[in-house]
């Protein structure tokens, strides 16, 4: 008889969470979107840390540091409107690194939530989503 109580109590207890779990409201993306948080700043990619990847955004100026800071690629961006702009490659301490100088990459700010921007970047037919997450 206390095995049936010991489980139906694990049960009540389930239930309870589940509903308690319903409960709680999923946070929506801004709408609209906040696209002028890409305009400075330090951002994050989701699974890195900051030191294999960390980008820094000012004056128009966009900085991204790898390998603990040693490596970095400096580009200008000039913006279309708030929510699409075109980086374009000036300068680059890895020769290995795939980016071209003078490669122009066209983004466009598609979502944002609370510090969470999502970028749809665009080069040479090549195309793909990323999510940085502003820090500062």
């Amino acid at each position: 008889m206390s095995l049936l109580k010991a489980f139906s109590a694990g049960i009540l207890l389930l239930t309870a969470s589940q509903a308690k779990a319903q409960q709680t409201e999923q946070k929506k993306p801004d709408n609209p979107v906040k696209c002028t948080n890409i305009k400075e700043g330090k951002f994050l990619r989701t699974n890195y840390p900051e030191g294999i990847w960390h980008m820094i955004i000012k004056d128009n100026l966009q900085t991204e540091y790898s390998n603990n800071g040693k490596d970095y690629i400096k580009s200008t961006l000039v913006f279309v409107d708030d929510c699409n702009y075109k980086s374009i490659v000036m300068e680059k301490s890895d020769k290995n690194d795939p980016a071209q100088i003078g490669d122009v990459f066209n983004n466009k700010v598609i979502a944002t939530q609370d510090n969470l921007i999502k970028v749809n970047m665009k080069v040479e037919g090549s195309q793909f989503d990323v999510v940085y997450i502003k820090v500062k």
